[in-house]
């Protein structure tokens, strides 16, 4: 097989959540431009289908269908009806994530980095807890339990995780909750690659670092946040969508066949400490 063909993914029956925006978009389109049959689950409506009709548009094989991760009914009935089209389900992206709001401190950069009131532990709440965990960590948990009953059948398939640095560096502009998912997601990661890995289905997870998605508000496309992340990350800028979707590309394809049980950070150096 020649070194191209490693990384084909033509007709590949592929779905992402919180496909919409961010870097589960990012992944869809990698996927769909290079030949793969892409469906978006996402909970906004309005994004997805305005996504949706903008890859058809160029000429994309991608669908969409409204999706709440928190939901076990609406995952499973997402996916396993994109396998039905497909006549099989190739690689499933568990990306769907939320911010956890604030941390205990209160800005991302600078030498002032002061205490939030509202991030500390002691006025942490059940809800803020709960809505992030059910969301961040029992997602991937439905998403990639459908998803193996449909590889494992087959024998074959890619699950991919979205981790975070978050899930081994503590970042203390980022609630707790988003720290505590993040970290599970990876050793749930660990425990589906050890019991997959005899079906030939592999999973890793992709562990992004600073990048400029719509998550927490937005606060990463500001062009004053990004300046300021700018000074502290080794490669001097933070990261943006098409920088994913290489990485995304080879665990989704045949390049990444010994590949399994794998978190790969993918930060511009960040946490390899400042260089400058």
């Amino acid at each position: 097989m020649k070194i191209a063909d490693l990384f084909k993914v033509e007709g590949y029956g592929v779905v992402v959540t919180g496909g919409a925006s961010g870097l589960g978009l990012a992944y869809a389109e990698a996927l769909a431009e290079n030949g793969a049959r892409v469906t978006l689950l996402d909970v906004d409506g309005e994004r997805l289908s305005a996504e949706c009709a903008r890859l058809t548009g160029l000429g994309y094989d991608v669908s969409g269908t409204i999706v709440d991760v928190r939901s076990s009914t609406s995952v499973d009935a997402a996916i396993d009806a994109a396998a039905a089209r497909y006549g099989r389900l190739d690689v499933v992206f568990a990306n769907a994530g939320v911010d956890s709001g604030p941390g205990f401190l209160s800005s991302w950069v600078g030498d002032q980095r002061p205490r939030n009131p509202d991030g500390a532990i002691e006025n942490y709440t059940d809800e803020r807890w709960n809505r992030v965990i059910d969301i961040n960590l029992s997602g991937v948990f439905r998403t990639a339990r459908v998803a193996a009953r449909h590889m494992k059948a087959q024998g074959s398939g890619r699950i991919i995780i979205t981790s975070s640095v978050a899930s081994f560096q503590c970042e203390p502009a980022i609630g707790s909750a988003y720290m505590a998912a993040k970290a599970a997601s990876v050793h749930l990661m660990h425990m589906l690659a050890l019991e997959l890995a005899a079906y030939q289905v592999t999973v890793n997870a992709i562990a992004p670092g600073f990048f400029a998605t719509n998550i927490g508000g937005g606060h990463a496309k500001s062009p004053v946040v990004q300046a300021a992340m700018a000074k502290v990350l080794p490669m001097h800028r933070v990261g943006f969508g098409d920088d994913i979707k290489g990485l995304a590309l080879f665990l989704a394809s045949p390049a990444s066949s010994y590949v399994t049980g794998q978190e790969i950070a993918i930060d511009g150096g960040w946490t390899l400490g400042a260089a400058d």
